[in-house]
């Protein structure tokens, strides 16, 4: 009973598992960004007004969904937060840390934009494309991993030392404000 006890606690949500597989959905995010610019999609995307407009308010409402429920996990306190993660669910909410990372990404059109304005400007004509994005692309998922990986661990470790409902209170409601405005903003900007 213990060992299955603590296998469930490793893969709770804001644990620092869940945040390994947060860490690498958003890894696969970039890379479904990359394969689409190598076959062009990307850019097909970005240079249809309407179509950059759809991804640009589907982020938004993301961003504000994900706002709204965390300032009222902060009202309800931890035991509501756990209802209201069930009651909430996005589509790909059943993939858990790694789905939230890699929908997170896959629909934030900056990264799409990194691999449109950005990449090209490290390409060689001469040679075949999709190669030189497939390595550009292992460079920045690398890098992402490196980062995303180490705030993790720093968080995890951290987590012991604010880990009070107080402290839980005020973050959730700071940050469910700055997603709900940063939802709102990237919703309708022009």
């Amino acid at each position: 009973m213990e060992r299955r006890a603590s296998n469930s606690a490793k893969l709770s949500p804001g644990s620092r598992s869940d945040g390994v597989l947060v860490t690498f959905g958003s890894a696969c995010g970039l890379l479904v960004h990359a394969a689409c610019a190598a076959v062009g999609l990307s850019a097909l995307v970005m240079s249809s007004a309407h179509a950059l407009t759809v991804v640009k308010i589907l982020g938004g409402i993301y961003l504000i969904w994900l706002g709204v429920t965390t300032w009222r996990s902060a009202r309800r306190g931890i035991n509501a937060t756990r209802r209201v993660r069930w009651r909430w669910r996005l589509p790909w909410a059943q993939f858990g840390g790694f789905g939230q990372g890699l929908w997170s990404n896959v629909l934030n059109r900056k990264a799409a934009s990194v691999y449109l304005t950005l990449v090209p400007q490290f390409l060689t004509s001469s040679r075949p494309i999709a190669p030189q994005i497939a390595a550009l692309a292992i460079a920045h998922v690398v890098v992402v991993l490196v980062r995303l990986l180490f705030w993790t661990s720093v968080v995890a470790a951290a987590r012991s030392a604010i880990d009070t409902p107080r402290f839980r209170r005020g973050m959730s409601r700071l940050a469910g404000a700055v997603l709900v405005s940063l939802g709102i903003r990237i919703a309708t900007a022009r």
